[in-house]
């Protein structure tokens, strides 16, 4: 599989794809989209496109929302398909798009048009610690993901991280009916409620992500073992923390909790019905200095160029875009409850995850 066309929008400091084009005679630098996907003739010229639409300075809406241009990006190449009586498959790093009604045309055009598109982050695919995953058709009643990010970018990797999990209960993907988010103060006050009902999490499921991650803040200097009681934690946060609690139409009941500065990683944990004990696991993301992480997700992405099928269905990413645009305007709405109506996605997960295990 041959690299042969890049257009780069932004080059920083820190920009490679110069120097990668005087390393390769056959790639080749193009100014525009067109030219990148015709290879500077008049009709599609490529066998696959990676739509990466993030590096770089682009600006932000009131909500905190970073306008990447991802939707502008998909309607030109979806323009070129159309001239030139041909597609290709689109793989879309992270969300579809910032606007919810953008990230669904995205995935209507694809299917009218019959190719595959292929989204999402690389959490996903990211080995685990243990290796585990959520057995197919499991009755789950709550789970949780714990990381250490922001809104509208680290956010929708632990989402990733829920559905990819959650979509893998009896029955499938079924939707989901509302999203409220919390920050600040009503964390705490969220962490010491007990339960869901209260207006919390189980705290189960709270203790067993932080025992599953690597890099968490200890609660006592000199002792890594010691678990932060709910006094502490505020002392240990270096960001605001923020959650989001996420209804689904079948009952199950999730929560994001970003709590930055207590955890350094990404953990999940679940109950199942009948099970004693929460299944949990560390979806391991190597430190930046090593940044292998994306490799089980590149290998993903290969096989959709080479067969035209995704490795995974596309309504994960769409779910998981609609997700994150809705805990943002509950935020930016002042913590308000979001009915979700247009989340009733239904789909069914492949029969095995495709995460790296080795």
């Amino acid at each position: 599989m041959d690299l042969v066309s890049l257009y780069v929008d932004q080059v920083g400091e820190d920009d490679l794809s110069h120097d990668r084009a005087a390393e390769f005679p056959l790639l080749k630098v193009y100014p525009s989209i067109r030219e990148a996907l015709t290879l500077g003739g008049d009709k599609l010229a490529v066998d696959g496109v990676l739509l990466i639409a993030e590096h770089g300075s682009y600006r932000r809406n009131q909500k905190g929302q970073t306008l990447y241009p991802r939707y502008e990006w998909f309607k030109e190449i979806v323009d070129v398909y159309r001239e030139s009586g041909k597609t290709a498959p689109v793989f879309n790093d992270k969300h579809l798009s910032w606007n919810w009604e953008w990230a669904k045309e995205m995935v209507d055009t694809a299917k009218e048009m019959d190719f595959a598109l292929m989204a999402g982050s690389s959490l996903p695919w990211v080995p685990r610690v243990p290796p585990v995953d959520l057995p197919l058709g499991a009755e789950v009643e709550e789970v949780l993901c714990v990381g250490s990010g922001r809104f509208d970018h680290i956010d929708f990797h632990s989402l990733e991280v829920i559905q990819c999990m959650a979509e893998r209960r009896r029955g499938g993907e079924t939707g989901v009916v509302a999203v409220q988010a919390l920050r600040g103060k009503a964390i705490l006050d969220a962490m010491n409620a007990g339960s869901w009902a209260a207006g919390g999490w189980d705290p189960r499921l709270f203790e067993a992500c932080l025992c599953r991650g690597h890099r968490g803040a200890p609660a006592r200097e000199g002792f890594s073992h010691v678990y932060p009681d709910a006094d502490e934690i505020p002392d240990l946060l270096t960001a605001e923390p923020y959650a989001y609690r996420i209804e689904y139409a079948d009952g199950l009941k999730a929560t994001l909790l970003h709590l930055r500065g207590l955890v350094a990683d990404t953990t999940f944990a679940a109950r199942l019905k009948g099970k004693r004990e929460p299944l949990s696991t560390l979806f391991y993301a190597q430190p930046r200095k090593l940044c292998n992480f994306f490799s089980a997700q590149v290998h993903a992405v290969e096989k959709v160029f080479l067969t035209g099928k995704p490795t995974h269905p596309v309504e994960r990413t769409l779910m998981t875009t609609g997700l994150t645009a809705a805990g943002i305007e509950s935020l930016w709405l002042g913590q308000k409850r979001i009915e979700t109506p247009h989340l009733a996605i239904r789909y069914q997960p492949t029969p095995r995850s495709l995460f790296r295990r080795t």
